[in-house]
């Protein structure tokens, strides 16, 4: 017996220690039940005059700022913080103690609390922080969005026009914010992913990231006149494999052929036509008819001809010649090239070979990507 509650005695020691640790673990984060026992609602506040709309900014990865966790992440609306949890012992409860700041917006669900008394803020004021986080469109404000312009001015007095703002350069990642800005004015492309319920379905972290700059890139009520890329090009990195890095200069051209398809895969397309938005919007075929010619051995006369094969190949992007560059300066005294439009340059693409073959589109794509080059080589 004395061997056996020996035994036993060191068992009965850990459970308090278990459940200690088990504790401490659940108070690092918020919980659904807990929310339902302690959170009173409709309860008003009297720290909303602290909020400042000058700080924030959500375009970041959503990580606590302490723990660099991504679990439970709440942003104080006073200093533009990231914090995790709201219980007692959490990053955020130190943070509204240490510094006297108490409201704070939970990221994943835009709700309002205030820290440490953990009621929920129910307030109107709060409608234009709460759209920022998370702009939302409706089907009847899309439609208007080429034929009626917004222009809008944030808090810091910039005006903008939705859709035509900026993008933060992040060192060397100019080659991103170029193909960002013009995929933001293809209008299939655009409409489909400002409506979130289209891709609601969709686990890629690529197309929700993306999804989500489209719509802060369109939003009138921004705060400022500017968007950060951030959370796309960290889901652009771990997407290709850190292929494109913010400290290595790509090519505008490669990455936008790499980012089109990554972006068909991410919403399930496959080869067949049509089968996702990318190719709904940009692809198109190219007919090409070709014969073979017999030429004898010392620029004799022309053999035998064969005939005429067809054969038709979808494509995603194509090559062009770029126009010659002008014999005699402009006003400017600068050689510039000359903009032409993109039936000009469709023909010399088109005629690979007066004798051997020839090509056309077969239907035109809506919007095609186009990318020039030098030379068709």
């Amino acid at each position: 017996k004395r061997e056996r509650q020996e035994d036993e005695a060191p068992a009965e020691e850990t459970k308090p220690a278990v459940s200690k640790n088990v504790e401490e673990d659940y108070d690092d984060f918020d919980d659904e039940e807990e929310d339902k026992k302690n959170v009173l609602l409709n309860r008003q506040c009297p720290y909303l005059d602290t909020i400042n709309r000058h700080v924030l900014d959500f375009d970041f990865e959503k990580v606590c700022s302490v723990s660099n966790s991504h679990l439970n992440v709440y942003v104080c609306l006073v200093c533009g913080k990231y914090f995790q949890g709201r219980a007692r012992g959490s990053p955020a409860y130190f943070h509204a103690l240490e510094y006297n700041h108490h409201v704070f917006m939970k990221l994943d669900t835009g709700k309002v609390f205030c820290i440490p008394d953990n009621y929920e803020v129910v307030d109107t004021s709060l409608a234009d922080i709460k759209f920022n986080l998370n702009p939302v469109y409706s089907e009847a404000e899309i439609l208007t969005l080429d034929t009626q312009v917004r222009y809008s001015r944030g808090i810091d007095g910039t005006e903008y026009i939705p859709g035509t703002v900026g993008l933060n350069n992040l060192k060397n990642t100019a080659y991103l914010n170029v193909i960002i800005q013009a995929l933001t004015c293809v209008s299939p492309l655009r409409d489909f992913f400002l409506l979130s319920k289209n891709y609601a379905y969709i686990r890629s972290p690529l197309v929700k990231r993306f999804g989500e700059l489209l719509c802060k890139m369109w939003n009138p009520k921004a705060f400022k006149g500017q968007v950060s890329p951030h959370e796309l090009f960290q889901a652009i990195s771990v997407e290709s494999n850190r292929r494109y890095r913010s400290d290595v200069h790509a090519d505008p051209a490669e990455f936008l052929a790499w980012f089109l398809n990554s972006l068909h895969r991410g919403l399930g397309g496959s080869d067949k036509q049509g089968s996702s938005v990318i190719h709904k919007a940009f692809q198109g075929q190219v007919r090409t008819d070709s014969r073979k010619i017999v030429i004898r051995k010392g620029g004799g006369d022309k053999g035998g001809e064969g005939e005429w094969a067809s054969e038709t190949l979808p494509f995603l992007q194509l090559t062009l010649d770029l126009p010659p560059t002008p014999l005699y300066a402009d006003s400017l005294e600068k050689n510039i090239i000359p903009q032409v439009g993109r039936s000009a340059c469709l023909p010399a693409c088109l005629s690979l070979s007066v004798t051997s073959s020839l090509a056309s589109l077969s239907p035109p794509p809506p919007s095609p990507s186009l990318s020039l080059s030098l030379s068709l080589s």
